[in-house]
Parts: structure tokens; C-alpha cells; sequence
């Protein structure tokens, strides 16, 4: 299993609803299956009390089945297009991706 993270540094004047749009949009991704193997999408605010997030305050979480799941998602038109007319719009983003168990 993968967990791809996601941190985004959002642009001034970026609003709850493209905020919300984005998580709309990257649920969508699993929810109607436009891209097999994602298990999972959660995403929100930044809301950690440790004074460590770096002028990160929004973030998601995809979980994929494997890395190969990953991997077909990175190219993936839908993937692509969501990331042109969602993401980069409002955020500058950072990205790990962590392999859970075996």
C-alpha cells in the first residue's frame, strides 16, 4: 500500500470553495472509479498545534493498493487535469509518497 501525501502552500486569495473543489475533485477520483487502485482520499486543513508546518496549511492523502497504482495515477489524464485546473491555480505543492507494510 502507498499514501501519497500532498502538502500545499495556498496562494493569497484562495478560497473554501476552491479548497473544497479540490477535495471534490480528487474524491471524485475514487469515488467514480476514473482511476483504478485508489483506495482512499482524505484531505483538509492544516490544523497541527506544533508551530512546524512551514506556511503549509492544506494538505490530502491518497492511498493507492501499490505502487504500481501510484505510478499509472501520475500520468493519468484525469490526474493531470485536476492538478491544471484545481490545484495549481491555488497552491504550490510538496509531495512524499510512503509504503505501508510490505
Amino acid at each position: 500500500m502507498i499514501q501519497h501525501i500532498v502538502l500545499l502552500k495556498l496562494k493569497a486569495g484562495t478560497t473554501e470553495e476552491q479548497k473544497q473543489a479540490l477535495l471534490e475533485g480528487l474524491v471524485a477520483l475514487q469515488r467514480e472509479h476514473k482511476i483504478a487502485g485508489i483506495e482512499s482520499v482524505s484531505g483538509g486543513d492544516n490544523n497541527s498545534p506544533e508551530g512546524k508546518t512551514h506556511g503549509f496549511d492544506w494538505g490530502f492523502v491518497m492511498t493507492f493498493v501499490d505502487a504500481a497504482a501510484r505510478d499509472a495515477y501520475l500520468p493519468h489524464p484525469e490526474h493531470v487535469a485536476l492538478g491544471q485546473t484545481l490545484l495549481r491555480p491555488i497552491a504550490v505543492p510538496i509531495v512524499a509518497a510512503v509504503q505501508v507494510g510490505k
